[in-house]
């Protein structure tokens, strides 16, 4: 048995290079999108567009991918995600010499489709290495922590390459290209010459979709797929909507912008002014003209209490079952957006807070409304929910998990839904109230890991 263990630890620690991967791939999308925005002038949302474009390629990929796996395996899955992840970036880098922010729109959902492929691999494939339960889930949360890691440093990573953003253009941001491509090539070679097992690989074909419906008729499966389009809703939102909270006007702000560009309106950007006019027409919602420096430094601590989460996750793993874990992190998740949405925000903090400026990383106290520290404190919640929901949803599923992988990673595309309903409700009502559909959200979670989990169709044969 311990041999057999040994025999995986190239394995695992090649999944694990994956899942920083995904990381670093997704996140290179913010900064390009600023650099591209800027470059050839257009809106904040086709800016953003590539950062949406993982999201977007999970509901187009996620059951493909499932198909794929399930016709050809673990390891020729991964490698041909590679490959993709590869061409995806290639494109992007081809965009600066073209000069097209249309090529850089598809390599951007091409790197997402290689995101989509990777994470129906290695997910599955860390937690069979694990071999399943506790453990399992332990493997995912290490996976999770690489990834975390990558997420805090790729950002920082960029700033201090190309300076500030805003006036980068993207033959500046080469080097990350050369980079992101010379990990995919070698990662490539690496896992081709690396053995890895196959999970189930000696059952007999099956047409996908009957594996489909069978892994449907799977309880905990279906509210598990549920959980993951939340989690992931929550997760994004929760950070997301808090910076446009911080950074947005108030209704002063918006009156002094008006006023500053009827006196001189060369001093104030079409942006700027669309937007202030909106806020004093009572057409948006205002909200509290923070900063930009300091709301990202309070959405940048969140994501790094998701790191310290998740190597708690890491450690502890196997001592604590995915439905403790899950329940518990929901549970403390609710009361600390309750005490966000009802804490006045005329009560300061000071907060630890780090960003970027002039090349360098910077790290201090910052005073903020004390609830954002709450929805800071959430990235502790949220940290360790992925690795926890995919444990308990695939559990006891055998021949069907492939299938099953391809619907769950569809359901990936809550991260782009949830918080677009989050941010609609703050239009129509304010800041505040749409942390209610967080609320909602965590609430299911904690349903999900204290009752919605256990499996209760054992009676159904999975070999």
């Amino acid at each position: 048995m311990n041999q057999s263990k040994k025999s995986y630890v190239v394995p695992i620690i090649m999944m694990i290079l994956l899942f920083g991967m995904i990381s670093f791939v997704t996140n290179l999308a913010a900064p390009m999108g600023i650099v591209l925005k800027n470059q050839f002038n257009v809106p904040n949302s086709l800016g953003m567009l590539g950062n949406f474009a993982n999201f977007i390629a999970y509901a187009v990929m996620g059951i493909p991918g499932g198909i794929l796996l399930q016709k050809v395996g673990y390891k020729k899955t991964a490698l041909i995600a590679i490959a993709v992840g590869f061409v995806g970036v290639g494109i992007q880098y081809l965009s600066g010499h073209a000069g097209s922010f249309g090529v850089y729109l598809l390599g951007a959902f091409v790197a997402g489709f290689s995101m989509c492929l990777l994470n129906i691999v290695v997910n599955p494939m860390l937690n069979t290495l694990g071999g399943g339960g506790n453990t399992g889930n332990q493997l995912i949360q290490v996976g999770g922590s690489f990834n975390s890691v990558m997420a805090t440093f790729t950002p920082v990573f960029v700033g201090i390459l190309i300076g500030e953003a805003t006036k980068a253009n993207i033959t500046d941001v080469f080097p990350i290209m050369y980079i992101a491509m010379g990990v995919f090539a070698l990662v490539f070679f690496i896992l081709w010459a690396t053995s890895i097992p196959e999970p189930h690989a000696d059952l007999p074909k099956e047409p996908l979709g009957g594996l489909m419906a069978g892994a449907l008729k799977f309880r905990h499966f279906v509210f598990g797929a549920i959980a993951i389009f939340v989690y992931v809703g929550v997760e994004v939102g929760t950070p997301g909507i808090a910076n446009l909270y911080m950074t947005t006007p108030t209704v002063e702000q918006s009156q002094e912008i008006l006023a500053t560009y009827a006196s001189q309106p060369g001093t104030v950007s079409e942006d700027a002014f669309t937007t202030a006019q909106r806020i004093v027409d009572g057409k948006d919602t205002p909200g509290l003209g923070i900063a930009t420096g300091i709301a990202g430094g309070v959405v940048g601590f969140y994501w790094l209490l998701m790191l310290v989460g998740r190597l708690f996750g890491a450690g502890f793993g196997h001592k604590i079952s995915s439905s403790t874990m899950l329940s518990s992190a929901s549970l403390a998740g609710v009361v600390l957006v309750l005490l966000a949405i009802f804490w006045p925000v005329t009560t300061m903090f000071s907060m630890p807070s780090f960003s970027v400026a002039s090349g360098s990383l910077e790290f201090g106290l910052v005073p903020v409304p004390i609830k954002f520290f709450f929805l800071a404190l959430v990235g502790l919640c949220t940290s360790i929910m992925w690795g926890s929901i995919f444990n308990l949803a695939v559990e006891g599923l055998g021949k069907y998990l492939a299938a099953a992988s391809g619907i769950f990673m569809v359901l990936v595309s809550g991260g782009g839904i949830l918080p677009a309903i989050q941010g609609w409700v703050a239009d129509i009502a304010n800041f505040d109230i749409s942390y209610w559909v967080i609320v909602a959200g965590f609430a299911y979670l904690l349903f999900y890991g204290s009752i919605g989990s256990k499996n209760v169709n054992k009676d159904i044969r999975v070999d």
